[in-house]
């Protein structure tokens, strides 16, 4: 997991949370957004996390603030290169059906863990958006229609963390 760019002791109120893996293709979109959208360097007050793989990380995170963003590679069926967005609340109340084992928590289960942990300090606001990917194989680079998406997704992860 990379840690959030600024340097500050108070977390910044808005979160944006790539998760993925960068050596495995298109599971590499949510990390790649991250890097993309630090290299614009036009989001003052927002920290921006390339947090893997670790689902447990993300409930400790997501502590506290006003608004995450979370993005994540897919496998709907859909049209490679398709972006969904689907709002938190209807991630964070479902649980794995077999529990939660801390050894297999991915990001959707830590928006179910961490709003029943958290409580209060569970943000107001979480977004996940999903590209649909394609190839997950070891060393691959983003397929191009997930490589488009993404470049597409910085803009549209901009406007939702500008209003």
């Amino acid at each position: 997991m990379v840690a959030p760019q600024d340097d500050h002791e108070t977390p910044a109120r808005t979160l944006v949370i790539g998760c993925g893996n960068l050596l495995r293709g298109d599971d590499a979109a949510g990390p790649v957004l991250i890097r993309r959208l630090r290299d614009r360097r036009t989001h003052p007050g927002v920290d921006c996390v390339d947090a893997g793989t670790g689902g447990v990380d993300v409930v400790a995170l997501m502590r506290g603030r006003d608004h995450v963003v979370l993005v994540d590679a897919c496998c709907s069926g859909g049209e490679t290169g398709a972006i969904y967005e689907v709002p938190g609340e209807e991630l964070e109340r479902v649980l794995p059906p077999e529990g939660i084992n801390l050894h297999a928590v991915r990001w959707d289960h830590a928006l179910a863990l961490g709003h029943w942990l958290l409580k209060k300090e569970y943000p107001r606001r979480v977004t996940v958006f999903l590209v649909e990917a394609k190839a997950f194989e070891p060393g691959a680079g983003l397929s191009p229609s997930v490589d488009r998406a993404v470049d597409e997704l910085v803009d549209v992860v901009s406007e939702a963390i500008a209003g």
